[in-house]
């Protein structure tokens, strides 16, 4: 289901595709994406979610399309693809948010296809659909957010922290396969900053939309680790034994 709520899209600035922007990260990072000046297709199961996304970015002045489909369904994601391509009538996509990740702690058999089909098939169908357009004009920028703890690592999240690697992995993939020809790819890990209450998912938002922005252009390839120096601390942990 699309919704259009402004003129014709043809002839417009350059688009941003933001998957998951009905949750909270994912909107926050479609609001300042609008306000550096992109049009957003707003993508996420929830109707009314993606509405409200939808609503506050024309409130403020921007232009957004919006985007209704289970993005844990591979059908649904292809015609999320195949409807957005026909709704933009070759208005480029010059950013993409792979944002639809699950968390989805619990046993192996009871999550592992619907976190990896999230956290990794989604981001390889929207890369897939959008990242050569971006190789053909010369520039995009793609940015992956994971889970947190992927190099620590944390009990009970073998399934979550195994896709989110998987992610970090297509992440240098893809910039050694899109790099070349303009298109920027980099991860943002939220870790600790998604604990914080008020300001974890505008912190996150905030690394999105410098990653996507030319302020990063030298930037690839990269995963920006957000957890409030759990990795620093880890490591001192374990180098402070006596020698």
């Amino acid at each position: 289901m699309i919704g259009i709520h402004d003129e014709d899209v043809r002839g417009r600035r350059a688009w941003a595709v933001v998957a998951g922007s009905a949750g909270a990260v994912g909107r926050e990072a479609a609001l300042r994406l609008a306000e550096d000046g992109y049009s957003v297709v707003v993508c996420g199961r929830d109707g009314a979610g993606a509405e409200e996304t939808r609503k506050l970015i024309e409130w403020a002045g921007g232009r957004a399309v919006e985007v209704v489909a289970d993005l844990g369904d591979s059908a649904a994601v292809r015609r999320l693809i195949t409807e957005t391509v026909a709704l933009l009538e070759g208005a480029p996509v010059e950013v993409l948010v792979n944002n639809a990740g699950e968390a989805g702690c619990g046993p192996v058999e009871d999550v592992f296809d619907t976190v990896f089909a999230l956290n990794v098939k989604v981001p390889l169908l929207l890369t897939g659909a959008f990242a050569p357009g971006m190789a053909e004009h010369g520039r995009g920028a793609i940015v992956n957010v994971g889970s947190s703890g992927p190099v620590t690592g944390a009990a009970g999240r073998s399934v979550v922290q195994a896709a989110t690697s998987a992610l970090v992995m297509l992440t240098r993939l893809w910039t050694a396969e899109y790099g070349p020809r303009g298109v920027r790819v980099n991860s943002v890990d939220p870790g600790g900053a998604l604990a914080a209450q008020l300001s974890g998912p505008v912190a996150v938002a905030e690394a999105i939309r410098f990653l996507a922005s030319p302020r990063a252009a030298s930037i690839q390839g990269a995963v920006l680790t957000m957890n409030e120096g759990e990795l620093a601390a880890a490591c001192c942990r374990w180098s402070s034994s006596p020698a």
